[in-house]
């Protein structure tokens, strides 16, 4: 049974750009099957909410997201000509309203979630405040009092990457339970970790790529 652990501390100071598909393969482009991984803390812009992800309300949290993580980026790269980085993906926390029944028995309507995006390490309160204000200004909302800026360690995980439609993750999840069973692993959370390596605007369906992540122990 592979497990993978963090191994390298990342120096800022010495790239000129950091790509965390080539520097995190092991967190962010794991195998089409199930390996066991140990997740560190890590920083993340975040939102919480409850709902279906078709909904406004959704989209908008991801709007938002992205706008407080790219205005960071920008504003970083602006103070340190020699520093650079790509912003990191959209992930998300997902549990249920109702407990004991799965995904593709649930209702949509009734998913509780929260979304965010990984932060470099160096990337400090101040640095997000900023960015929160930056964007209000330019784009009025109330949502953008709900972010918060925390770590969040996963600890102990088993992760796959699921390729084809959100549709069908219920048979990756199928294929996680009898790696867990195969391995005497316990799930220590009822929630899930979606990671969305591609963007489902450009991307048909089948060729999707969402790393899905759930803790346990042994």
């Amino acid at each position: 049974m592979k497990q993978y652990k963090n191994k390298n501390k990342l120096n800022w100071g010495d790239i000129m750009k950091y790509e965390w598909k080539k520097s995190e393969k092991q967190y962010y482009l794991p195998k089409a099957k199930p390996e066991l991984i140990e997740i560190p803390k890590f920083r993340y812009v975040t939102v919480e909410g409850t709902g279906s992800p078709d909904s406004e309300f959704y989209q908008e949290c991801i709007k938002v997201l992205f706008q407080v993580s790219y205005s960071i980026k920008m504003s970083y790269k602006k103070t340190n000509e020699d520093g650079d980085y790509s912003v990191y993906p959209l992930e998300g926390l997902y549990d249920l309203t109702e407990f004991g029944k799965t995904l593709k028995e649930l209702d949509r309507n009734e998913f509780i979630y929260k979304l965010m995006i990984k932060q470099p390490d160096f990337i400090t309160n101040e640095m997000f405040d900023k960015a929160l204000e930056d964007v209000n200004k330019k784009n009025k909302t109330e949502l953008i009092n709900n972010l918060k800026f925390e770590q969040i360690e996963d600890g102990l995980c088993v992760q796959i990457l699921h390729i084809g439609s959100y549709k069908e993750e219920q048979i990756t999840f199928s294929i996680m339970d009898n790696f867990l069973k195969e391995n005497n692993l316990k799930r220590t959370s009822s929630n899930h970790r979606e990671i969305y390596i591609s963007d489902f605007r450009k991307v048909k369906p089948e060729d999707l790529k969402t790393v899905i992540r759930i803790k346990v122990s042994k």
